[in-house]
């Protein structure tokens, strides 16, 4: 009888992607997927080091899994926590078999022995290269793509660069093999959502010489956002537009999670309509500008602000996501109001609000003038307060709009605007094929979410992508 396995993953999609991997290998190793933890051989804990609430949640899935799991079975910690903190995890929880780095295989190796340093197995093994591992055909008609690796910013709450390393791109050939072999499986494939810690920057640390500018944020200073906005609004040799416009001729719908705004010039954002999904997924952290120098990021809400507006005029029904940090080091009362005003103005779609979390290898971490918990928690609980509504009555503006709506599963379905397991959902009738892309009409709205029914008439509810195979989105 073949091992049986159980992946446990948390943390962002890129996570998501890597144990996608970790599981295409397993099998191809002989493993089969378990039905629940306890009738595992093998538990694999991919855990999330991004924040302190993050890791607080990967020590606690790692203890109840090792509560769970069966006799004899192994326990490999993976993921981010155990790059960043491999030895200290491996001394601290003698529960676990395995702490297993990047590169290093989950399904080898045994705990401890002559010569071998906490957790580490004892076995030599080979290097594993997660962003290039081939992946099981997806099993939705969604799927995250993973274009790179690592990060060359140094934005100053973040530790990532420090575990994660220097970026380093996938050649466009290779993502679309990726897309080739997602798009095998049983359910079409529909929809593909492109991450990386930097997107935007994508291919371009395979063509710069080390150490140049990043576009719009030099190394050496703030950057001028003026350079992003010369030349025509058509044309660019940047490697993410290729890509975009590679991946729209493949899948209906092509979506960018993480944007730099200092990246968004024209070329990026018309190629970002030209897929059909105009939703822009901005990170802006905050909107303070001596904040942000504070945080070692470019642009305020000014030229945030110009930037939205500027898409809108483009495409009115653009859709945005952003996320920001309240109670980093030195924030004032003052930079919270900027915020406060910035929110009701922009009237972003989504927005996550995220409490400062000290990391240490990150330069926030030797900051003066930490805010103190209770005021971080008031702030947080005022932005809350000021974003809600906003959400709402965008959802509630919907009520009676014709959208385009990919079924994910039964009885649940998304529009452009919505990012799958990020954002709100579509409800829909229970009886729809996954997979089908139709016509709905919007009947109502409960929070986040929408519910529709198929448009009634000639052609109303089938599937919009016609016999031949080819996109056919339109956008109302």
């Amino acid at each position: 009888m073949p091992e049986r396995y159980w992946l446990e993953t948390l943390g962002c999609p890129k996570n998501q992607v890597d144990s996608d991997k970790l599981a295409g290998t397993l099998e191809r190793d002989g493993f089969v997927a378990a039905a629940t933890p306890a009738d595992a051989d093998l538990v694999v804990v991919n855990t999330c080091a991004f924040i302190e609430a993050a890791r607080e949640e990967s020590i606690g899935t790692i203890l109840t899994l090792a509560d769970e799991r069966r006799a004899g079975a192994r326990l490999v910690v993976t993921g981010c926590m155990a790059e960043r903190y491999g030895d200290e995890l491996a001394a601290s929880l003698p529960e676990v078999d395995l702490v297993a780095p990047f590169g290093v295989p989950v399904s080898l190796g045994r705990k401890g022995g002559a010569g071998a340093g906490p957790g580490v197995g004892t076995d030599v093994v080979p290097s594993l290269d997660l962003l290039n591992l081939p992946r099981p055909p997806a099993d939705a008609p969604w799927a995250y793509v993973k274009v790179a690796e690592g990060c060359d910013r140094r934005c100053g709450f973040c530790a990532i660069p420090s575990f994660r390393g220097k970026q380093r791109s996938r050649p466009l050939q290779a993502v679309l093999a990726e897309i080739g072999e997602l798009a095998s499986g049983r359910v079409p494939l529909r929809e593909v959502v492109l991450v990386a810690q930097d997107l935007a920057s994508y291919g371009l640390d395979r063509s710069r010489a080390p150490g140049a500018d990043l576009p719009g944020f030099p190394v050496s200073g703030s950057g001028a956002f003026g350079t992003l906005r010369e030349g025509p609004k058509t044309g660019s040799n940047r490697p993410i537009i290729d890509l975009v416009r590679a991946m729209g001729s493949v899948v209906d719908r092509v979506r960018l999670l993480y944007l730099y705004p200092s990246s968004l010039d024209h070329a990026l954002i018309d190629a970002v309509l030209g897929t059909g999904v105009p939703y822009f997924d901005l990170s802006l952290q905050h909107v303070s500008r001596p904040l942000l120098q504070r945080m070692r990021r470019w642009g305020d809400g000014d030229r945030f602000l110009e930037r939205i507006a500027e898409i809108r005029r483009d495409e009115p029904a653009a859709a945005f996501r952003s996320s920001f940090i309240v109670g980093y080091p030195g924030e004032t009362e003052e930079d919270h109001d900027a915020l406060l005003a910035w929110l009701a103005e922009a009237r972003l779609d989504w927005v996550g609000f995220f409490p400062y979390s000290r990391e240490e290898g990150a330069h926030a971490a030797g900051l003066d003038g930490l805010v103190p918990s209770a005021l971080v928690a008031e702030r947080l609980a005022e932005c809350v307060e000021i974003q809600d509504p906003i959400t709402a009555a965008r959802r509630d503006a919907s009520i009676g709009d014709v959208i385009e709506v990919l079924v994910d599963a039964p009885g649940e379905g998304r529009s452009y605007r919505e990012a799958p397991e990020i954002d709100g959902v579509v409800v829909v009738p229970s009886d729809l094929a996954v997979g089908t892309v139709l016509d709905m009409v919007v009947t109502g709205a409960d929070g986040p979410d929408l519910v529709a029914v198929p448009v009634q008439g000639p052609g109303g509810g089938s599937d919009r992508r016609g016999a031949d195979g080819n996109r056919q989105v339109v956008l109302r």
